[in-house]
């Protein structure tokens, strides 16, 4: 294992999610203001909703932490419950009180999402560089919507989405064919190799063969996570059911 990587796996789901919320918690006191980019889907939920408890109990930790959305589903609008924007809204603005000012998104119905894009680099290039960026691992090994492919790109941008991701989960439940997503928009890999630390969090039996990939440490913009193992300060963690 790279020095820089460091891996914890533990039993189930419940103690990777209460590691992970716990890891959230440790950055806050050290930087309140603290930049968090957050994944959606289902690794990092429970997490997500550690977090939730914590701040029902102590909401002035929370009180200036700042959140960025990794990526959307384009074009669908914020209302949408497969979208991005409701799972955020959903499980950490809302119930970590996070304010419009603390709060980057991007919108995944943008009438220009190239220039959408362009906008939320800027955004960013004023706000960060992120802090903590939680990450989950795609199936094909992509990052945010960071497909496999010859080359990648170093920043937000509109991207093709690869089969795998238009069979995402969350985008099962109601959504109807004329608001299937056709593209995404998505940090870049500049992006989210700038970020000071970055939180993987890989769980299930669908994430065994993705992991094992990722575990070779075999550098591929064809499986963009594997760039991770250039980074400085990676955690992993991940329960015994991705390890089998």
């Amino acid at each position: 294992m790279s020095q820089y990587l460091h891996l914890h796996t533990s039993s189930d789901y419940q103690s990777v999610s209460a590691t992970a919320t716990n890891f959230i918690l440790d950055e806050l006191p050290h930087k309140p203001d603290l930049l968090l980019c957050v994944a959606s889907g289902s690794s990092p939920l429970g997490a997500y909703r550690g977090l939730a408890k914590a701040c029902a109990q102590n909401p002035d930790l929370f009180a200036r932490l700042r959140i960025l959305k990794l990526d959307e589903w384009g074009p669908l609008p914020a209302e949408h419950p497969g979208s991005c924007e409701y799972y955020v809204q959903r499980e950490l603005i809302g119930p970590l009180h996070i304010t419009p000012d603390r709060y980057l998104t991007i919108p995944g119905d943008a009438p220009e999402p190239e220039a959408a894009c362009r906008r939320y680099a800027e955004v960013l290039d004023a706000s960060g560089p992120i802090d903590l960026c939680v990450l989950g691992l795609g199936l094909n090994g992509h990052l945010g919507l960071n497909e496999p492919a010859d080359w990648l790109c170093d920043t937000v941008h509109v991207a093709e989405l690869a089969e795998e991701s238009k069979a995402h989960p969350m985008l099962q439940a109601g959504s109807p064919a004329a608001l299937s997503p056709s593209y995404g928009l998505t940090l870049g890999m500049g992006d989210i190799l700038r970020s000071r630390k970055i939180l993987l969090i890989v769980s299930g039996a669908s994430k065994r063969v993705p992991l094992q990939q990722f575990l070779t440490r075999q550098i591929s913009t064809r499986f963009p996570a594997s760039l991770l193992w250039i980074h400085s300060d990676v955690t992993l963690l991940s329960d015994r059911d991705a390890h089998q």
